[in-house]
This record gives C-alpha cells, structure tokens and sequence, in this order.
C-alpha cells in the first residue's frame, strides 16, 4: 500500500474548541467536513487522545475555527504540539466567544455546533454536530494542508488522523541524506517538539540564541541536526 496516495485527498488547517468547566480548551485538527446542508451539520474526527475528546463528551458542543493562509502559524504549535489537560491555551491566542463557545479571534471564521451524533474508532471519535452559530471574522484564503507542509513547512501532529511517519513516506532517514548520485546532502535541522524543519537562507548554526520555532515558539535549543 502507498500511503502517499493519502496526501491527495483534500484537508483544511482547524481549531476545534470547547469548554472544560469553565476554561476554554480546543486542539488543532484537520479532517472536518460538512455532511448536509438542510440541515447543517458538520463532522469532525479528534484522537482519544487528545484532551479535548473528553471536553466535547462533557460539553455536547464544539466551535470549528477555520484557519486561514494569514493566520498566524503560532496557533497551531499552540493547540497542536501542547495538551489542553496542562496547558490554558486560550490564554496564549486572542480568542473571543461566539454562541456561548471559545473561537480563534485570528481564524477566518467559525462555525458553532451541538453534537447530535458519534461515532468511535479504534483511535478516534468522529462527532457530528448540529450547527448553531457560522460567521466569516476576515477575508482571507483558508489554509489547507498541503499550504501549511509546503508553505509553512509545519508537520502533522502524532494525534492527527491523517498523521503518518515521515519514514513510512519517503523511506529511512539514513536514505534521505543523500542523493541518486551519492552526494550528501547538507544537514537537516527539525524542531523535536512540532517538526518543523527549518530552510531559511541563514545557517542554522548563525541563528541568533534567542531564535525560536515559528510553529510551537520553543528555542534553538530542541532543534535536531538530521
């Protein structure tokens, strides 16, 4: 099986938001659909292992905040590379509620829902919601998967449904580094926390100290040489 084949389908880049008695907490995820139109509902798959799982169980709603190309990359280290059981998220992104929900003030709209439905995975939850509450906050290009590992060079989360190992897509690490011809390629440098890989024109080793990941904002220090 080639699971490259998976890289074709279409995905968007989402923060799916609840209340955690009283404290806002979401994730990112990035299979959300709409089901039907008449009337609204909306479908999305969060891991079991996500905290967020359990806050949508309790609360029987959800906010879809739909990111866009200028939404700023931080929120996805933020609600992707960090637990909402440990972490008050919400106090890190400019948020705002809408419909009684937690929304991203910085996504380009949101879409608010009831859970009507369930359905379990051996890994996943898929909840399908009612839709209460939809608006768009700004002009601007939802962001899409592939923008946001083509563009924004960002990886999936390892609770991401459409996460697989970058091993099982492109062959060993030890392969990777060198070319067809044989010549070795110039060394990799990835964030061990959200994987980001950084390319910039700058060596890495002349980053200044205080250089931080443009996905999750942790230091130089947790980037990997690969």
């Amino acid at each position: 099986m080639n699971k490259n084949a998976f890289r074709q389908l279409s995905y968007g880049v989402y923060v799916v938001s609840t209340w955690d008695h009283g404290r806002a907490t979401g994730c990112t995820a990035n299979s959300a659909m709409q089901i039907t139109s008449d009337p609204a509902t909306i479908a999305v798959s969060i891991n079991h292992d996500n905290y967020t799982n359990s806050c949508i169980q309790d609360t029987g709603r959800f906010a879809l905040s739909i990111l866009g190309e200028h939404s700023d990359p931080g929120i996805i280290g933020v609600f992707g590379f960090k637990s909402g059981k440990d972490h008050n998220k919400f106090n890190e992104v400019e948020s705002a509620v809408k419909s009684y929900l937690p929304v991203v003030a910085d996504a380009c709209a949101y879409i608010v829902c009831e859970v009507i439905d369930k359905m379990e995975t051996s890994s996943h939850t898929v909840f399908l919601g009612k839709v209460v509450d939809a608006d768009v906050l700004k002009k601007d290009d939802p962001m899409t998967y592939a923008y946001y590992h083509n563009v924004i060079k960002g990886k999936s989360p390892k609770n991401a449904p459409t996460y697989i190992a970058e091993e099982a897509l492109t062959g060993s690490a030890d392969s990777a580094q060198t070319s067809a011809g044989g010549a070795v390629q110039p060394a990799k440098y990835v964030c061990s926390i959200c994987g980001y890989e950084y390319d910039g024109d700058t060596p890495f080793e002349e980053l200044p100290e205080d250089y931080v990941c443009p996905i999750c904002g942790q230091p130089k220090s947790v980037f990997e040489k690969k």
